[in-house]
């Protein structure tokens, strides 16, 4: 955030002095130079504003998070994605990302996933010391009023978090538990009802919204939360919360509505809008625009991992990174609103033509033109007269070689380099909400209302007929189920890599189907006359999910720390 970044150094230590380690002074009484005192915090507005506005940014808990800078407010651009824990991607070099892939995920080892909790935690403590001592402060009420209102917001996302990976939660409300202090209370382990929680930080949120701006001002800092920010938190959560993973079926029509009015409530603002200027530029364009909601604005002082190395073509000096599947590439329509089908012998002599624009926007593929050349993931049926392709085992830093014969498209620039990345590149924005989102949330929230009324039809279409993109209408006369499937397809494709999948198809109820079928990729065989055949592979051997993979087990250490208090997750 470009507002987070000026205030960096004077933000260095004040997280550990203030709500780690409480700075208490050794038995040498030395007084720390690099940090700030409690006291310092609170005589300062500013100081506090600048302590405020640091908790959108996390810690770094574990390697590879981030590059050189502390991780966002969620996570974003890491070097495994969400997405390779997915039928969307693989990571190519594993990074403790295969054992949650191939369903040995457990309490001792979470590879990529076992840091929400503690991260979570530790951010709501913080948010609790600067909401009970706000009052210290020397301020405006207005300004007050409005960073308690950011606070709220932040310490609603850390539930959110929470909820939508472990599902009950311990509920902290606004205490700050000091070291020290007796840790056998049971109030501290007490994990909550999920409808509990949910209604906790629903409360939260319309707290926030009522003290949020509409917009920021240039002097309150682009990335800081606004009203629509937290109203898109909540429609995501609502819509969470009406998911069969949520809800035992009580009352499930009236959280579906609930769940579309939180939805209809962002697009009633109208201030949002669907980008028309491309839908790769969407993910790429260091500006905002009208579909941006909530977004970390990165910049040449804070980037985040350099995007083109670490997910580009070996060929091109690249390090695969996360690798699409083919389970995510079949499913991308034809541009006639048709399924692809390897049945098809026209589909299958030409498996990347006429496809939904959004594929060559996501995945690059053989064939698929980039920096000066097309990608070559091909190999050679006899490399004596023809070698094998530059971007295949055959090429160049074959180490590297994609697994499943894709590279990733979505997010990366051809502006910024590949080789040598490090002083200017990492530069682009990481989306948290945007207004695609919202309509998606709508149109499904909705369709189990009332089933494919006309405000269903355009919320999908208004998406699917974005400039660069263009794909037909749905079909008119959809039955609800049918557009169920419709809405879930494209969610898939519109928010493919943005960190929905993993909880889609959990809050669904069908991971234990797409998490169980096989990790597909791609091999290509070029003939010497150049024509190209193509067979799919098994990228990812031992792929598997199990019914308490739903949720994300507690770390074993949490569980000891509490005395066995902490309640895990079933079946850990």
């Amino acid at each position: 955030m470009k507002n987070i970044n000026i205030l960096k150094s004077i933000l260095l230590g004040i997280t550990a002095c203030i709500v780690i380690t409480g700075c208490e002074k050794d038995y040498l009484e030395i007084t720390p130079t690099d940090r700030l005192s409690n006291a310092a915090i609170l005589a300062d507005s500013t100081l506090f504003e600048a302590f405020v506005i640091n908790r959108y940014i996390g810690v770094k808990l574990t390697n590879k998070e981030g590059d050189s800078n502390m991780p966002g407010f969620g996570r974003g651009f890491e070097y495994g994605m969400w997405g390779s824990l997915t039928d969307e991607s693989i990571y190519n070099n594993n990074d403790d990302t295969w054992l949650i892939q191939q369903g040995q995920l457990a309490p001792e080892n979470l590879g990529i996933a076992g840091v929400f909790w503690a991260r979570s935690y530790r951010s709501i403590r913080e948010i609790n010391y600067a909401l009970n001592n706000i009052g210290q402060v020397s301020m405006s009420e207005g300004r007050k009023n409005r960073l308690i209102a950011e606070l709220k917001f932040i310490r609603a996302f850390r539930y959110h978090d929470l909820i939508r990976n472990y599902g009950k939660v311990v509920l902290m409300g606004d205490r700050v538990v000091e070291l020290g202090e007796n840790y056998q209370d049971p109030a501290l382990f007490d994990r909550r009802p999920i409808e509990e929680s949910m209604a906790y930080v629903i409360n939260e949120l319309n707290d926030a919204i009522a003290g949020l701006p509409t917009n920021n001002s240039n002097i309150y800092g682009e990335g800081r939360a606004t009203k629509g920010a937290a109203m898109a938190l909540k429609s995501r959560l609502l819509l969470y919360a009406a998911s069969p993973l949520y809800t035992d079926g009580a009352n499930s029509s009236q959280k579906w509505a609930d769940a579309a009015q939180a939805a209809k409530d962002v697009m009633d603002l109208g201030i949002y809008g669907i980008f028309q200027g491309g839908y790769s530029e969407l993910f790429t364009n260091q500006q905002s625009n009208s579909e941006y909601i909530f977004a970390r604005f990165y910049n040449l002082t804070a980037r985040h991992l350099a995007l083109e190395i670490a997910n580009g073509p070996n060929g091109y000096g690249g390090w695969g990174g996360n690798v699409p599947l083919q389970n995510l590439v079949d499913d991308y329509e034809m541009t006639d609103g048709s399924a692809f089908s390897w049945s098809n012998p026209a589909h299958a002599a030409a498996p990347y033509a006429n496809r939904d624009p959004r594929f060559a926007a996501t995945v690059l593929y053989d064939g698929a033109p980039y920096r000066g050349r097309t990608v070559e993931t091909f190999r050679s049926i006899d490399t004596d007269q023809y070698p094998d392709g530059q971007d295949s085992a055959g090429g160049r830093d074959n180490w590297n070689t994609s697994k499943t014969g894709y590279y990733l498209n979505k997010f990366i620039r051809e502006d910024l380099p590949i080789v040598n990345p490090w002083e200017v590149a990492g530069v682009q924005n990481w989306i948290y909400f945007r207004y695609a989102e919202i309509l998606l949330n709508y149109a499904e929230a909705q369709n189990e209302v009332s089933g494919p009324d006309a405000t269903v039809y355009d919320a999908i279409n208004a998406i699917r007929s974005r400039t660069g993109v263009n794909m037909p209408a749905l079909p008119a006369g959809l039955t609800q189920s049918e557009m169920r499937e419709r809405i879930r397809h494209e969610r898939r494709i519109e928010l493919a890599f943005e960190e929905h999948r993993f909880y889609d198809v959990r809050r669904w109820m069908i991971a234990d189907q797409t998490e169980n079928e096989a990790a597909q990729g791609i091999s290509v065989i070029r003939a010497l006359d150049g024509t190209k055949t193509y067979s799919v592979i098994t990228a990812l051997t031992g792929r598997s999910f199990q019914q308490k993979h739903y949720w994300l087990p507690i770390p074993r250490f949490e569980i000891l720390a509490s005395n066995n208090q902490l309640e895990q997750n079933p079946e850990y």
